[in-house]
């Protein structure tokens, strides 16, 4: 069990320090410091940790923003950090801690929160997307520089950013009481939807990207990618690179056309897990075969 609380001491952000280290080994440059921490939690941010009798395993950190709109700068919630320790992944932790910051950023009276991450990590797609209901229609190039970490060295740090409304339909539907459902390999063959491009295994087992992007000829498509690429890029940096950027060009040329992606499926029932991205344009949706 475990429990979740707003962080406010300099002690308790020392955790989150400590915690950083273990989530993101190798560059201490990248871990965020205590007192950037604390002065962020003095002019409206937020952060949350989940605790293990008095161990911390995970947190969110995020502060508000301001944002480009026509009608002029409009404020927001910037989610910049979400770790769980390597020892309490997989156990739901990421929802609930998302969750409780939903809740606290609703108080605050704002509906919109942003935040980034690998588009081609499949088990943050399906956290992000298809659990808590953010959608996405950006897609930013190499948006850190170069990373040096454990997990993102070696690769152009290429990064989704996500819109999370907080006050939809959408969204209360994922994080109430009774949850929607999340979409399974099942709905997709009901359908009678398939991927709008096939992924072979190498003669490794790993998947391969396609040699180009196909045509984006229907108003609903999926697109897959690795279902663990982490795994795949400590197999072969090489292949890595491929996906990068055949992902880089598939996503940019979805959004450049006006797709949203609005859905994520993961399936790991028979041990070889499989990621799938729901693209839609206009009102088309799965949602009907749930």
């Amino acid at each position: 069990m475990y429990t979740i609380r707003l962080i406010e001491s300099p002690e308790e952000m020392r955790l989150v320090e400590e915690l950083q280290r273990a989530v993101w080994p190798g560059s201490e440059t990248d871990v965020m410091p205590l007192h950037m921490l604390i002065t962020s939690i003095h002019n409206g941010g937020l952060v949350f940790g989940a605790f293990a009798e008095e161990k911390i395993i995970g947190f969110v950190f995020g502060f508000p923003g301001l944002e480009s709109t026509p009608d002029g700068p409009r404020p927001k919630h910037c989610s910049h950090m979400m770790g769980v320790h390597p020892d309490y992944r997989d156990d739901g932790l990421g929802f609930a801690l998302k969750r409780a910051q939903w809740q606290m950023v609703r108080h605050q009276g704002l509906d919109h929160i942003t935040w980034t991450y690998d588009p081609l990590l499949s088990r943050n797609a399906y956290l992000n997307i298809a659990k808590l209901g953010a959608v996405c229609i950006t897609y930013r190039e190499s948006e850190y520089g170069e990373m040096r970490d454990g997990l993102n060295a070696g690769l152009p740090s290429d990064r989704f950013q996500l819109d999370w409304w907080i006050n939809t339909r959408r969204v209360e539907r994922r994080l109430g009481n009774r949850p929607r459902p999340t979409l399974k390999l099942t709905h997709v063959a009901r359908s009678g939807l398939r991927p709008f491009y096939s992924v072979p295994s190498s003669t490794l087992g790993l998947p391969l990207p396609p040699e180009h992007v196909p045509p984006f000829e229907d108003r609903l498509l999926l697109a897959e990618i690795p279902g663990d690429f982490p795994a795949l890029k400590s197999q072969d940096i090489s292949l890595a690179r491929d996906w990068r950027f055949f992902s880089r060009e598939l996503f940019e040329t979805a959004f450049a056309k006006n797709y949203i992606i609005t859905d994520f499926i993961f399936d790991n029932s028979d041990g070889n897990p499989r990621g799938m991205y729901v693209l839609t344009h206009g009102e088309s949706t799965l949602d009907e075969f749930e």
